[in-house]
């Protein structure tokens, strides 16, 4: 039924009854673009055919793993196997596809960006496209605000020197866009450009992605293998939610940064890399620093340029200019050639108060799109409830737990809370659909992955 589902949305596709014949098939045909594999499966399990499947050199495919709702631990394992991202299960067919398409467009983008020289050093597990294509610069950033335009001459002025920079600003104002635009913009634009997000990844995992490891480091350590930081050599290491880090890394990341070398976990040598780090977060570094919950050596090294980004309520003239991008930029993605919205759609959408910023108006115009009823023609009917004129602004904390709405003032109390109300309140409004969920909360699927089991979602 989804094999048929998807060649129904162009799709060619080869199904496979093992794991085994899962590896058959792909050692011997033409390389495929993507894997979809259950992580569940009788004889060889599917963290076992991904770890196999990403062996196969150049006919290794972008692998996708499916999990049923309560494997969290087995789909974080097949991540860290080599999948590039899960669907939970159950899930619609046309939301795999959807899912299908973005793989797809990221390996064309990759394939395009090969044909160009750059000096990266190549690792299975950078993005096609951070290895490739360069980030887009500021000609592809959509703004007509006065304060953003401040944003790109500033951009323009640090982008040809090494300095670090700290790019803040609520969750969803684009700062990895702004951290590319830098990088494209200065002399390291034909190097890589390589993002991580510290808030994604546990600890203990995120110390062997930035440093890499050395074969023996630990029980799952068959061979050596190059961090983030090595990948990054001669371009730019982008580390998002930078405030995430543990303290042990902060003495490692700042290490790095003041050294200009690194260490694999498991070794002694040290290797000399040429990078320039930019790093974001949506926290209040001065707070943290006083809290001591961030190293304020470590913070001046990373603040020695700032870039605020204004969150997208207090520049409303932008919304109408982006949401008309994103619906252009998403029809071409989505092969929908009539796509548009309509000017009583865009006013609701300027009446919204977007607490999840750029995001979520990309996300809400990406759901809208899907949805429509005139074949990617956006009109107010097709826009989300909450849009609605009578559904009124949203407010942080409306509704929320009165535990949460009391005079507690503490950061590291009333976080965590509000973060377990609305994951729940998601999870619920979606039907357990942990893809939608993570849409409606702005955050990544594997964010929302993680955070599940920081909380002890089940």
């Amino acid at each position: 039924m989804l094999s048929l589902a998807l060649s129904k949305d162009g799709f060619h596709v080869w199904t496979a009854s093992s794991g085994q014949e899962g590896l058959q098939v792909l050692g011997t045909s033409e390389p495929f673009d993507v894997c979809v594999t259950d992580v569940r499966m009788p004889g060889m399990d599917g963290l076992a055919f991904i770890e196999e499947g990403c062996r196969l050199g150049p006919k290794a495919p972008t692998f996708i793993a499916m999990s049923a709702y309560g494997d969290e631990a087995l789909a974080v394992e097949a991540l860290r196997r080599g999948a590039f991202d899960y669907i939970s299960k159950p899930f619609e067919p046309a939301e795999l596809s959807l899912k299908l398409k973005l793989v797809v467009e990221r390996k064309n983008l990759g394939r395009e960006g090969e044909e160009r020289p750059t000096r990266s050093r190549p690792s299975p597990r950078v993005a096609p496209e951070r290895a490739g294509r360069p980030p887009p610069g500021l000609e592809e950033v959509v703004s007509a605000a006065p304060a953003m335009q401040s944003i790109f001459r500033l951009v323009r002025k640090v982008a040809d020197f090494p300095t670090t920079v700290l790019i803040t600003g609520e969750t969803g104002t684009g700062k990895e866009r702004i951290a590319g635009a830098i990088h494209s913009e200065g002399r390291r634009r034909g190097s890589p450009f390589v993002a991580i997000n510290c808030g994604a990844i546990p600890e203990n995992l995120l110390e062997s992605e930035l440093f890499g490891y050395v074969k023996g480091a630990f029980t799952d350590a068959k061979e050596d293998r190059p961090g983030l930081f090595e990948s990054a050599h001669g371009g730019t290491l982008f580390l998002d939610e930078v405030a995430e880090l543990g303290l042990n890394l902060q003495v490692k990341l700042l290490r790095a940064l003041v050294e200009k070398e690194i260490r694999r976990v498991g070794d002694n040598r040290t290797i000399p890399v040429d990078v320039r780090v930019i790093a974001a977060t949506a926290k209040p570094m001065d707070a943290l620093v006083a809290q001591g919950a961030f190293r304020e050596d470590l913070y001046y090294r990373l603040n020695v340029v700032r870039v605020e980004l204004p969150p997208l309520r207090d520049r409303r003239e932008d919304i109408p200019v982006l949401a008309r991008h994103f619906v252009a930029q998403l029809g071409d993605r989505l092969g929908l050639a009539r796509a548009s919205i309509n000017d009583e759609a865009l006013e609701r959408l300027h009446g919204y108060d977007w607490p999840g910023n750029v995001r979520e108006l990309e996300n809400a115009l990406e759901r809208a799109l899907v949805l429509s009823e005139g074949d990617g023609r956006i009109t107010e009917a097709d826009l989300d409830h909450r849009f609605d004129p009578d559904a009124g602004a949203p407010r942080v904390g409306k509704g929320l737990d009165p535990l949460v709405e009391a005079d507690e003032l503490s950061l590291k109390v009333v976080i965590p809370k509000v973060e377990r109300i609305l994951i729940r309140r998601a999870l619920e409004r979606t039907g357990g659909n942990r893809t939608k969920a993570s849409i409606l909360l702005g955050i990544s699927h594997r964010a929302l992955l993680y955070k599940l089991k920081e909380h002890d979602i089940k």
